[in-house]
């Protein structure tokens, strides 16, 4: 209904004398500062001065007089250097804050399939908290861009191929066999519990394969139990049992991306200047075999091939050389660049007691992601991956995550979703089961809680636009604000006045319903006791 909103606004401004003529800029909402007293701030005008030529405090205030007039704005004013802001009427905020539609329809008409690849750990070792940070990523962005109304679709890519299984071979036979793995193996102390396992008939030279599939299962579990599920588990093993590198190969042979040298084969993107590699790159070794980013090409032309139309990877912060590189392969797949979009999420660090947690991967000493949940529960972890945008590094206060009080933001907001169900039970009991709608007069808390909730789907639309739930998490935060303000300053329940009662408990189920929603998007429960 904001959407409808623009649209009378722009109509208005267009047919109006003043605007005759001019080539109008589109109008877009943001919410109104404070100590304007307004609820939404345009912009317009200082973008319709530049085809006008125009002071624009003066488009300004020509264009507030003509938006007082709509029904849904109670009041227009023009403030310097050209700022518009309007005070929307009660009815309008209360209508489109009872509306439950979150579809948008520019993204149901978007004609675009999307594929958000993530987490697709190695199969050698359990997932870590990088991995939760990535998985939380990805699986917020695709509920978000679902809920929406785009095509998206989820993917873990298994990298169940090269010798990566022959060097988890050597490292379990070693522990099996009470040793230290090799140097360049895998040291994690999962690796003795493994061993232990390890059925008495396996052939030795199945180890590897053996404990691959084991580690595959154990990354499933861990995904399930993180609220995080896949379209699809899509393992690297399949293309090359399909022969897909081989077919890529030959794509780009075609193409005239390929050359020989030093008995390899090289894929040649600095002959092109569209291209954004830097130097050139070993497709297939001396020996025949494929390389990993040869495998990549496959995976990523294979994507295209089933009809996805932008590839989404997110990717750990050690990944940034790979950008360029796929980058410059999509372009010689045939496809635009922008429709390959790499989000590289950084590294977490664990604080405790006010000190980093130590931790080496390589070393077998990590901190993994089972570990996190069991630690501080699957809802924090997600809440306080999805609090920060992927750029940037994230500090994981273990103190703060541990807490069961407000102080939590977690739990601050689920503590509103409790409690809202908490004064349902209270009300039924006197009485109040049906209430539908608002048929009293705002006070300033109740006009405050509704408005939040007529900015819920710009939110969601924020995430999208930025590739990051962050928005949704300080929205939340936000709203449970709001509404311990409303409760603290409104009584909800009182016989003496129905029609008060059944209006105040109609904006709290509105709260609840957000707030369930919202969690659901970052995959945090909404719990109903507390």
């Amino acid at each position: 209904m904001l959407d409808k909103l623009k649209q009378d606004i722009y109509l208005k401004l267009s047919k109006a004398d003043y605007f005759q003529g001019f080539t109008l800029p589109e109008v877009e909402f943001a919410a109104a500062p404070a100590h304007t007293g307004a609820d939404i701030s345009l912009t317009w005008a200082m973008a319709a001065a530049k085809t006008m030529h125009k002071n624009p405090l003066l488009i300004a205030k020509e264009a507030s007089k003509l938006l007082s007039e709509l029904t849904a704005i109670e009041q227009a004013t023009a403030a310097a250097p050209g700022f518009i802001n309007l005070k929307l009427s009660d009815t309008f905020i209360i209508e489109i804050a009872s509306d439950r539609r979150i579809k948008d329809r520019a993204a149901e008409n978007n004609r675009q399939r999307i594929l958000i690849e993530f987490v697709s750990a190695n199969p050698t070792g359990p997932l870590h908290v990088a991995s939760g940070r990535g998985a939380s990523l990805g699986d917020s962005l695709v509920k978000i861009h679902r809920a929406l109304g785009y095509a998206c679709d989820s993917e873990y890519y298994v990298n169940d191929a090269g010798n990566q299984a022959e060097l988890l071979a050597v490292s379990l036979k070693a522990r099996k066999e009470g040793k230290e793995p090799p140097e360049n193996g895998y040291h994690g102390s999962y690796l003795i519990d493994l061993a232990k396992r390890i059925p008495e008939d396996l052939p030795q030279d199945q180890y590897g394969r053996w404990a691959m599939e084991e580690l595959i299962k154990t990354q499933q579990q861990d995904m399930k139990d993180f609220h995080v599920d896949f379209t699809r588990w899509f393992r690297e093993s399949d293309l090359h049992r399909e022969q897909a590198p081989q077919q890529a190969l030959h794509f780009l042979e075609e193409k005239g991306y390929t050359y020989k040298k030093d008995e390899a084969v090289w894929f040649g993107s600095t002959q092109d200047a569209q291209a954004q590699d830097d130097k050139d790159r070993v497709l297939v070794r001396k020996d025949g075999r494929p390389t990993y980013f040869m495998a990549d090409i496959a995976y990523h032309k294979n994507k295209y091939d089933r009809g996805y139309t932008t590839l989404i990877d997110i990717l750990g912060a050690d990944h940034h050389g790979y950008v360029p590189r796929m980058k410059a392969a999509v372009h010689a797949l045939g496809h635009e660049e922008k429709s390959f979009v790499p989000i590289i999420h950084q590294l977490v660090h664990l604080t405790e007691h006010g000190e980093q947690v130590k931790m080496s991967k390589r070393a077998g000493h990590f901190i993994t992601l089972r570990e996190l949940m069991n630690d501080v529960g699957t809802d924090v972890c997600r809440f306080f991956f999805a609090s920060r945008t992927p750029n940037a590094h994230m500090l994981f206060d273990m103190d703060l995550a541990k807490k069961r009080t407000n102080e939590n933001p977690v739990f601050y907001v689920q503590y509103v979703h409790a409690r809202i169900h908490s004064i349902f039970q209270a009300a039924a009991e006197k009485g109040f089961t049906r209430f539908d709608g608002i048929n009293t007069a705002l006070s300033e808390p109740e006009r405050a809680l509704l408005l939040k909730l007529v900015w819920f789907k710009q939110v969601l639309r924020n995430c999208v636009a930025d590739l990051s739930p962050h928005h949704l998490t300080t929205y939340l935060v936000e709203l449970a604000g709001l509404f311990h303000a409303f409760y603290d300053t409104c009584r909800i329940v009182d016989t003496q006045h129905p029609d008060l009662t059944l209006s105040r408990l109609f904006i709290c189920d509105r709260v609840a319903e957000r707030i369930k929603k919202g969690l659901e998007f970052i995959g945090v429960t909404a719990p109903e006791k507390m």
